[in-house]
């Protein structure tokens, strides 16, 4: 099924305009849950009921308000929101480049995808290609949702991808945290020893191999009790106070030493066997 564009703009470069269609790039998979009356299954209802008026609101009533002062409200309508004085309500402003490696992941946020709009598919195709020869990402300012973002664009596969970002304001400080206000003694073959166990642990980023288990076994127990099965439950393991931190530490590290082994060997084997199916085919 096509995607559905969420809205119609132009990305401003210099001052070149590429007309973009903007695109949700990703999509929660969690499995949804009904809350239920116990007594009879039914579903609950959540009303949106005026206290004043003793009456349920329909959506069409429903405006946004600004609480400037206690009980007092400035109310907001689409069309305000749409006359904002900013060329960034419609146009993904790009006010630099930057090599991608300077920012920090904490800064983003939600991706998005732009496609090119009508008519933009060369100055679309003339962005990108300026992107992937210089390995620069673009830092932009871009209106979504009644809140002005900053923004990264970057080349994703085919596609320019838009990564909203969040103010370095809206960051919380570490310092908050006062459980890192400690004080601890690491000795240096301490050191050496996790250095080995992240090097022996560390493999080329290959997302496929990534599972969402937890997601599989609540399908798997929905499905049980679907059908009238017992569901097995694992036993869960105690959690041991690590007594020895260097013999954690090399026990991990010979743990992640034999998982790679059984990784080759299961590799070995699988195209071992794809190599007699292929002779098979050819003979």
């Amino acid at each position: 099924m096509p995607m559905r564009n969420l809205w119609k703009g132009a990305i401003s470069f210099g001052l070149v305009h590429v007309p973009v269609k903007l695109y949700a790039a990703t999509e929660k998979k969690d499995i949804k849950f009904n809350y239920l009356h116990e007594k009879c299954k039914t579903p609950i209802r959540y009303e949106r009921v005026c206290p004043t008026c003793e009456t349920e609101v329909p959506l069409e009533e429903i405006v946004r308000g600004y609480e400037y002062e206690k009980g007092k409200y400035v109310i907001l309508r689409d069309e305000d929101f749409e006359n904002i004085p900013l060329e960034t309500t419609k146009t993904v402003e790009i006010m630099n480049f930057v090599n991608l490696a300077e920012i920090d992941p904490i800064y983003f946020d939600k991706s998005y995808y732009l496609a090119p709009g009508d008519g933009g598919q060369k100055a679309y195709e003339l962005l990108k290609q300026a992107m992937q020869s210089s390995k620069k990402v673009a830092v932009a300012k871009v209106v979504i949702r009644s809140k002005e973002s900053l923004a990264v664009l970057r080349v994703y596969q085919d596609a320019i991808l838009m990564e909203t970002m969040f103010y370095p304001d809206e960051i919380r400080a570490t310092r908050l945290m006062p459980e890192l206000d400690y004080q601890v003694q690491i000795h240096e073959n301490e050191v050496k020893m996790a250095t080995n166990l992240v090097e022996s642990l560390t493999e080329p980023f290959a997302p496929e191999q990534y599972q969402n288990r937890y997601r599989q076994a609540l399908t798997d127990l929905i499905q049980s009790k679907i059908t009238g099965e017992e569901v097995e439950v694992a036993p869960k393991a105690e959690p041991g106070k690590v007594v020895d931190l260097m013999e954690a530490l090399k026990a991990s590290i010979q743990l992640a030493k034999e998982e790679k082994e059984k990784a080759r060997a299961k590799e070995k084997k699988k195209t071992g066997k794809g190599r007699k199916t292929a002779k098979k085919l050819t003979s």
